[in-house]
């Protein structure tokens, strides 16, 4: 029996073979046009490959080194140094080799520095591979010098079809209640749905995998949850509801009835960022804070520790004051941008960037501190938010 892992043993090695990112690499994908391209012109760019975890960051580059029949290297941050990558960058080779960081976030400011002249003569085609934003993570002069695209979480269409190729190297079967319950299960990550899939094979005397060794392997129980059926609606509609009623233990009833049922955490945590703007608003601003910290861990930690932020999370926003003013105020004048178009900005509050500028009016009576509304002229006095 192979002692590779069932993930590595079914990565496509060719375009054809990969699931999902359409838009990357579907007829029109910028992936399948720059490779096009390469192979009249012999440039490829370097790319940052910005998703989350399984979405085929790594395979996908791996691909790319193969079609552009490039020697190839993998290293990943978190256990590699910069001394380790450049010394393959001093060999002289006739092409750029491609050069794959994985987490390459996990590089600190100076390690990522170093990177650069390699990357702006050309001597490697760097392809790095991140779950954290790129704008945030990795260094400005890197960011110019390549293009960051962006994968998706794979659907469950598509997760589907990697369980079907499964299925079929693994000889086992699953009844269509059990395939559903793993691509819930799974999240859109492909290494998940095969990890379970390979670990409940192993676990199992038959060759029809039931719903019960699935959960086995999940170690999770099954929970009704259909994301395109009325309970997840109804779920997460509690949970706001909750929240918004100051009902701490219905909240977490319906925060834990989503965890159980395999929510996406940053799904949850999306949904109390915009609560925390909406519903508690300039009651407690620092709910906001809170939720955008919650929503980090998340992104950061993962299940099934990101399961406790979301806890704490949850008892704070449903304790804090209520107060919609800021979300109100906003789209009545929303309300008034739509009803009267781009009416003229007061003269006075336009900046003269110009000396024709200022000879023509703009910021003339200018003052930091003053009273007077700086609404154009037909709004003059409206008020949208209630002060004091």
């Amino acid at each position: 029996m192979s002692q590779i892992p069932l993930p590595e043993l079914l990565r496509p090695k060719k375009l054809p073979e990969f699931v999902g990112q359409k838009h990357l690499v579907g007829p029109d994908g910028v992936v399948r046009k720059l490779l096009a391209s390469a192979k009249k012109t012999g440039f490829f760019p370097s790319l940052i490959f910005w998703g989350p975890p399984g979405s085929g960051k790594t395979t996908l580059a791996r691909i790319i080194a193969s079609e552009l029949k490039r020697e190839y290297f993998e290293f990943s941050a978190v256990s590699s140094s910069i001394k380790e990558i450049e010394k393959i960058m001093k060999k002289d080779n006739l092409f750029p080799p491609v050069v794959v960081v994985d987490e390459i976030h996990r590089f600190n400011k100076a390690q990522q520095a170093k990177l650069l002249p390699f990357v702006e003569r050309g001597d490697i085609t760097l392809v790095g591979a991140t779950t954290e934003n790129p704008s945030f993570e990795v260094i400005g002069p890197l960011l110019s010098r390549t293009r960051v695209l962006v994968l998706n979480q794979l659907t469950q269409r598509e997760i589907k079809r990697i369980i079907q190729r499964a299925e079929k190297h693994l000889a086992v079967r699953l009844e269509e209640k059990t395939k559903d319950f793993l691509i819930e299960s799974s999240n859109g990550d492909a290494r998940v749905a095969l990890t379970v899939l390979e670990i409940a094979s192993n676990i199992s005397n038959s060759k029809r995998l039931s719903l019960q060794t699935i959960e086995q392997a999940l170690q999770r129980r099954q929970f009704t949850f259909d994301k395109r059926g009325e309970e997840y609606y109804n779920v997460i509609s509690a949970y706001i509801k909750s929240l918004r009623a100051s009902d701490i233990d219905a909240a977490l009833y319906y925060l834990a009835r989503m965890v159980e049922a395999g929510q996406d955490p940053l799904y949850i945590a999306r949904r109390m960022v915009i609560f925390a703007s909406e519903d508690i608003g300039m009651a407690q601003p620092t709910a906001l804070v809170v939720a955008n910290e919650v929503f980090r861990a998340c992104e950061t930690i993962g299940y099934p520790e990101c399961q406790i932020n979301l806890a704490h999370g949850t008892v704070y926003l449903a304790s804090a004051k209520k107060d919609r003013s800021a979300y109100d105020a906003y789209f009545r004048a929303v309300n008034d941008v739509q009803k009267l178009g781009n009416l003229p900005i007061p003269l006075k509050i336009r900046n003269p960037v110009t000396k024709l500028m200022e000879d023509v009016g703009y910021g003339e009576g200018y003052e930091k501190y003053d009273q007077e509304s700086h609404l154009p002229e037909k709004l003059k006095g409206k008020k949208y938010y209630p002060k004091g």
